[in-house]
């Protein structure tokens, strides 16, 4: 079906995404302006020759990482520096999934980026952690489609019976707790920035952090770019951590990934 572009004068406003358009002949449906130009954003269209949906991925990576870790039996065991999650790896697999999930004739999505957020240990108390979490950032944006974002892990230290700062047998401050902080804070933030960006029509959250359903809500009420979500599945088990908007009569499309894409969105490299 031929597609064209056209003033909006004359046209009809579609109640659903707020697009115009126009019936100019038999099989001719002239597309006058999206909601949104210059992207057609937020807008799933069943047309055939309309463009892919360009897809920015929102990784809360501690969560997808740990939540695959745990949850398939080929992983749990190991140790945890061994399934590390490649952002651009899991990037192309959720979209693969996401593709293959839908109907016949709807709109398919590219990756266009794939934004990490992430926990930062201290040099002064992790050094060998600080240092591989910096070569791994720099390992995974070889891909230009890749920005990690690193945050300090914030540290609860242990303190003597005077008060003053306990050390530990290596000499340095003893830790009682590593927590990483700020960190659902960047990734909600980047979701609603991304679903504000002309160039962008589809945003994903990869996370399973209730903490962010807020920020789903927010995207939704603002317009603006598709929002979808995505979790690791565990197809034997009927068993995933969906994350849900606050309001579960509006549904957003969940992508659910299983063990085979969380093995082939590992990271193996020896860092």
């Amino acid at each position: 079906m031929p597609i064209t572009w056209r003033s909006p004068r004359g046209g009809r406003r579609c109640p659903r995404t707020g697009s115009w358009w126009e019936q100019v002949g038999p099989g001719i449906v002239s597309l006058l302006a999206p909601h949104r130009p210059p992207g057609l954003v937020g807008l799933f269209l069943a047309w055939p020759g309309v463009g892919d949906l360009r897809a920015v991925v929102v990784v809360d990576y501690q969560n997808v990482h740990l939540t695959g870790h745990h949850l398939f039996d080929s992983t749990r065991h190991l140790p945890k520096h061994e399934t590390l999650v490649d952002p651009l790896l899991f990037g192309a697999a959720l979209i693969q999934a996401r593709n293959a999930a839908q109907r016949p004739g709807m709109a398919h999505a590219v990756l266009h980026k794939v934004l990490v957020y992430r926990g930062l240990p201290a040099p002064s108390q992790d050094p060998d952690g600080y240092a591989r979490n910096l070569a791994q950032r720099a390992h995974w944006e070889r891909d230009p489609r890749v920005e990690v974002t690193l945050r300090p892990l914030k540290y609860e230290y242990a303190r003597a019976a005077d008060g003053r700062p306990a050390a530990d047998a290596t000499g340095r401050r003893a830790v009682v707790s590593v927590q990483e902080k700020g960190v659902d804070v960047l990734c909600a933030l980047a979701l609603v920035r991304e679903s504000q960006e002309p160039g962008t029509d589809l945003v994903v959250l990869a996370s399973s952090d209730s903490d962010l359903a807020p920020a789903l809500d927010e995207v939704r009420r603002l317009g603006g770019a598709k929002v979808e979500t995505c979790c690791w599945y565990d197809r034997e088990q009927g068993r995933g951590y969906q994350l849900h908007p606050t309001d579960r009569s509006r549904p957003v499309w969940n992508t659910r990934l299983d063990e085979e894409a969380f093995r082939s969105a590992r990271d193996r490299t020896r860092y």
